[in-house]
């Protein structure tokens, strides 16, 4: 018995021999000098291929920006796809519900880019093809979303467009987020004038920025405001989308002059009285502001109700509610108007101050009389226009209500600016 399991033994260290040995063999065969011949025509035969895949591959790079993967992409310079050693023979952009982006090919089919503005928060996919001269084709794909409303910011501005304004009107900029890199902003707004005045932008708030030069703008002159804001950080993580050049055309000179002890006014056109009229302005109890003010809206006719502007009785109702004052002109944003009145006798304008602030013309209910007073200045005035006003006992209007800066100085104007 004891025999036999030796025999077991033997044959089983004899089985685990021939196993290492051949394991050896195995072993040692894949790393002879043989096998290194073998693998060595395997990387030439694979350098060959590709090789081979090179000379079949287009030399057309095409390149999207932005990467495939960016957020928070620009909506005006964002899109666009360049092809270099090779022309482009389709770019297709979409929105990630298939709606397709127009766009345009270069002239040397080199560039394409969007011919319309992106939207804000949308995903959009861009796929390219392009050609080399040996007529390869080349590909490339990639995705981006744009900028968010909640990360991005807008400037509403004044005046509009192509839009003709008096010597006063200044550009003012509404920002619809709190902008605290004041700097960064303001360098990405430019304005100019053809008449060559030094402009200076003031800072109202977080959110209000004008611009102006010292003196009113010069008639007859060409203003141009350029908004460079696409990409700007206004404040952490919120970037400005705008890129637009406007321009605006400066009027006649016309300022006129209400006297609110005398109860006139005298309308100048470049220096020179053109019409005195007869005015009542605000009653003692109601006076209306002193200062330079600014024409910034125009109503033929428009509603003013006293509670807007706090004007009750005791019993909470408005102190007055007329739903069609004629030849309606803002001068502040408080409530101060230029506006017609055919409530009041003909008899008050020029002797009585009866207004609870405004400045009232003689006029007639429906606005079409072409005869009247209110009439005529509603119809020679423009946005923009100058009423100074004087001699009310109020105080001087707070240069932010309204387009009013005129009534701050030189030196205070320029301590407002960011840079």
């Amino acid at each position: 018995m004891e025999k036999r399991v030796m025999t077991d033994s033997k044959r089983r260290k004899g089985l685990m021999a021939a196993s290492a040995l051949l394991g050896g063999v195995l072993v040692l065969t894949a790393c002879s000098g043989g096998g290194d011949k073998a693998s060595g025509s395997g990387e030439s035969s694979q350098a060959q291929s590709d090789q081979a895949a090179a000379k079949k591959s287009s030399q057309a790079d095409i390149t999207i920006t932005p990467k495939d993967g960016s957020s928070n992409a620009s909506i005006n310079n964002s899109a666009a796809v360049t092809v270099s050693k090779g022309t482009l023979t389709s770019v297709t952009m979409t929105t990630a519900d298939g709606k397709a982006v127009t766009g345009a090919l270069s002239a040397d089919k080199t560039s394409w880019k969007p011919t319309v503005q992106l939207e804000r928060s949308t995903t959009y996919k861009v796929a390219a093809e392009a050609k080399d001269s040996a007529g390869l084709v080349a590909n490339e794909n990639a995705s981006f979303t744009t900028v968010s409303p909640a990360n991005s910011f807008i400037g509403n501005f004044t005046p509009e467009d192509g839009s003709t304004v008096g010597v006063g009107m200044p550009v003012s900029i509404n920002f619809d987020k709190q902008i605290t890199n004041k700097a960064a902003v303001q360098k990405g707004v430019t304005v100019t004038s053809s008449s060559g005045q030094q402009v200076v932008c003031h800072w109202f708030s977080t959110q209000r920025m004008d611009c102006r030069p010292e003196t009113y703008w010069k008639e007859n002159s060409t203003v141009t405001l350029k908004l460079a804001l696409d990409g700007v950080e206004g404040a952490s993580g919120v970037y400005g989308v705008q890129q637009k050049t406007v321009t605006f055309h400066i009027g006649r000179n016309q300022v006129s002059y209400v006297d609110a002890k005398t109860k006139e006014m005298k309308v100048t056109q470049d220096g020179k009285t053109i019409k005195t009229i007869p005015i009542s302005a605000g009653s003692p109890e109601h006076t209306t502001y002193n200062g330079i003010m600014v024409m910034s809206e125009k109503f033929k006719q428009t509603r003013m109700n006293g509670t807007t502007v706090g004007f009750t009785d005791n019993d909470g109702k408005a102190e007055y509610d007329i739903k069609d004052v004629p030849h309606a002109i803002r001068l502040t944003n408080s409530g101060t108007f230029l506006h017609g009145n055919y409530w009041g006798a003909k008899s008050i304008f020029g002797a009585v101050n009866t207004s609870h602030g405004c400045v009232g013309l003689s006029d007639t209910k429906g606005a079409n009389d072409t005869s009247t007073p209110a009439y005529w200045m509603y119809s020679h005035s423009i946005v923009g226009d100058v009423v100074v006003i004087s001699n009310t006992g109020d105080k001087t209007v707070a240069p932010d209500n309204g387009l009013n800066g005129w009534n701050m100085n030189w030196a205070a104007w320029n301590a407002g600016s960011a840079v």
